[in-house]
């Protein structure tokens, strides 16, 4: 698997855009918008980069797109699943940050999806945090059924 960031995006993209444009190169697993950046998950390494060679300074929706291999280590984390989020970025991870290394946050609408090193300090985080209230708001989370 090979995640691939993509910058600069119109406000208006959707991920059913991205994955129409990037599903011409290969399979698509996983796609997320995040504000105006996004991340394309695609199987094969020489798909992902034709998909890059010939996607980076496209222009959708009037903005040409910053396209990249993204830079995280994700490899072996422990991928979680938080619903119900009412709090910034950086509250979130400092909350799973309590519970070990989180190698990657990002908060889609009222989800996100929390990376963390070590499956242990995954599931402690779960224990201990499903279902509580963080910011007035009940979380559900568990794990995406998905390790990288």
């Amino acid at each position: 698997m090979v995640k691939i960031f993509v910058g600069n995006l119109a406000a208006e993209t959707t991920s059913d855009e991205l994955m129409s444009l990037f599903s011409q190169y290969g399979k698509i697993s996983e796609c997320d918008i995040v504000k105006n950046f996004g991340f394309v998950h695609m199987d094969d390494k020489a798909q992902a980069e034709e998909a890059i060679r010939n996607l980076h300074h496209y222009e959708l929706n009037g903005q040409p797109m910053n396209v990249e291999m993204s830079r995280g280590k994700l490899r072996g984390s422990t991928k979680l699943h938080v619903g119900n989020i009412a709090c910034t970025n950086q509250e979130l991870r400092a909350k799973f940050e309590e519970f070990g290394p989180v190698l990657e946050c990002d908060i889609v609408k009222n989800y996100a999806f929390v990376h963390m090193e070590r499956m242990d300090d995954a599931m402690e985080a779960i224990n201990k945090l499903d279902n509580s209230a963080f910011k007035g708001e009940l979380w559900e989370k568990g794990p995406s059924r998905s390790t990288n």
